[in-house]
């Protein structure tokens, strides 16, 4: 029993671009533009992964009872010098007194 299955010639051209190796087009050096590819793309992986790792400690903060909505703005808040700080916290009582919520 044979299978009908089509078969397509392959031309050069359909290789795998990342196969081709970088060459300087255009005043543009094709193998430095490559290396900052390659370094953004190991970036973004990482970057993934630390994400999942971030998702997985609220999730587990959350799973203990504590509120993750609090402490993102906790983490948020520290992340300021004290300056800024204390003047975001001014504002905000400010704005909350002005709208009757103090």
């Amino acid at each position: 029993m044979t299978e009908n299955v089509a078969t397509f010639p392959v031309s050069e051209d359909n290789h795998d671009k990342q196969e081709q190796s970088p060459k300087d087009t255009g005043g543009i050096g094709g193998q430095r533009l490559m290396s900052f590819i390659e370094r953004i793309e190991r970036l973004e992986e990482e970057k993934t992964a630390l994400m999942e790792d971030l998702k997985e400690v609220y999730a587990e903060a959350k799973g203990v009872g504590f509120d993750v909505k609090v402490m993102r703005k906790l983490v948020s808040l520290r992340k300021m010098d004290a300056e800024k700080r204390r003047e975001t916290e001014e504002l905000l009582d400010l704005y909350k007194s002005a709208i009757g919520m103090m």
